[in-house]
Formats: structure tokens, C-alpha cells, sequence
């Protein structure tokens, strides 16, 4: 995980100075996030480690399947398919997407619920949360029945349980010392 970390973070970093320079932040993660499902499907990932595929077919093939590529972007498959760094592809678009958020000030907040959250109530969790993290927030959610009742929000390492399960694990724990 690291060392494709230590691989990736350049090829993001150049794709995200790219997409500065044309003012194209959004179709940069747009194209990033289809070339890493190009990359992350199984029948690709093999085709990777075959000396019968030319770097130029598959360099045809990431830019036809991910499609709607731009001249900058299709340079950008091609320079992967030369240093051989078509596999990196979902670890450059999580760190693209990182730098992203971070020149937009925005920042992740993994929302795990009880039950599913619809529009509204979301919309009020994130702007109750915004102001006590002094940024915006996109928020991703997932349900957990375990937690009983209430969430559990995550934003970067900071945790907030507000669960029904927390408060009693934290009940027990006051009770047990």
C-alpha cells in the first residue's frame, strides 16, 4: 500500500497542477475516477502483465473505454502506459481527489447512520457539522443497524459517536472503574 502510494503521488500531483492550469478540477476527477475503474476491472488488470499487449493498445484501450478524454488527459494514459503505471490508477485518483478537496477546502466526513438518512435530514447533519470543523464537508453514508439508534461520523481522525451502541459502551465503561 505504501509503495503504490510513493508511486501514484507524483502522477497525482501532475494531474492536478494539469487541471489547475485549464481551470478543469471537476472533468480532471471526472476522467481520473472512469481510468481507475478501467484499471481496477479484472480483465484489465490482467492484460497489464501481458507481453503480447503493446503499450500503445493499451494505451487505445484506457483512453476508448474511459471515453471523453481531452488531448492533456489522453497524454496523461499514454505517459502511465510508458513509465508502466496504469495500475496506480485508483490510488492517483483517492490522492488526486485529496488534493482536490483540500485546494477547495473541503473535506470528507464518512456518516455511518442506523437507518438511511434521506436528503433533508443529511443536508441539516452537514451543516450542523460544518461550522464545528471550519470547512466544508462531503459527506458519504452508510447504514449499520448495530449502532441501534443515532451515528457515528468520522472526519479525517476525528470521530464523533453519537450512537445509542456508543453511548452504552460508554455507560459500561463509566460503570466498570
Amino acid at each position: 500500500m505504501a509503495e503504490s502510494i510513493t508511486i501514484a503521488r507524483p502522477y497525482a500531483e501532475a494531474a492536478f497542477e494539469l487541471a489547475r492550469e485549464q481551470n478543469g478540477l471537476g472533468p480532471w476527477e471526472q476522467a481520473l475516477e472512469r481510468l481507475a475503474r478501467v484499471a481496477a476491472d479484472r480483465e484489465v488488470q490482467r492484460l497489464l502483465g501481458n507481453p503480447r499487449v503493446t503499450p500503445e493498445d493499451l494505451a487505445r484501450l484506457f483512453i476508448d473505454v474511459a471515453g471523453g478524454l481531452d488531448e492533456a488527459q489522453q497524454n496523461f494514459v499514454r505517459t502511465l502506459v510508458d513509465n508502466e503505471r496504469l495500475a496506480v490508477l485508483p490510488e492517483i485518483h483517492r490522492l488526486y481527489v485529496e488534493l482536490k478537496n483540500r485546494h477547495e477546502g473541503i473535506r470528507e466526513a464518512h456518516i455511518v447512520s442506523a437507518f438511511p438518512l434521506d436528503d433533508a435530514a443529511l443536508a441539516r447533519l452537514v451543516a450542523e457539522l460544518e461550522p464545528r470543523f471550519k470547512c466544508r464537508l462531503r459527506a458519504t453514508v452508510s447504514v449499520d443497524p448495530e449502532l441501534i439508534g443515532g451515528v457515528k461520523i468520522s472526519v479525517g481522525d476525528q470521530v464523533i459517536d453519537a450512537s445509542v451502541r456508543g453511548k452504552l459502551e460508554a455507560m459500561a465503561t463509566a460503570l466498570k472503574a
